[in-house]
């Protein structure tokens, strides 16, 4: 069974929660292409989340925002599959 957009969202949520922090839903209105997700952790740690079905690829906007964030010095993950969302959890903590 394929799994969706939104229970990779649920388990990034569920699993940011069990760790002590929160992963808010980003609404940005007048400004289109910001990431799904913001990713709050303990410790001040700060991250954007793109979520998307298996295999499905940011939008050319999605990307520019992307890149925009990036150049101001945060982390943006695309997750596509339940799988990256530990390792994306792993690589905040250790960095």
């Amino acid at each position: 069974m394929q799994i969706d957009e939104k229970t990779i969202e649920k388990k990034l949520v569920n699993t940011v929660k069990s760790m002590g922090g929160i992963a808010p839903k980003l609404v940005s209105p007048g400004f289109d292409g910001m990431p799904d997700r913001l990713v709050l952790l303990p410790g001040g740690i700060i991250a954007f989340a793109e979520l998307k079905a298996p295999g499905k690829k940011p939008r050319p906007l999605q990307e520019a925002r992307h890149r925009l964030l990036r150049k101001l010095g945060f982390k943006v993950y695309v997750i596509d599959s339940t799988e990256q969302i530990g390792g994306m959890l792993n690589e905040l903590h250790t960095t």
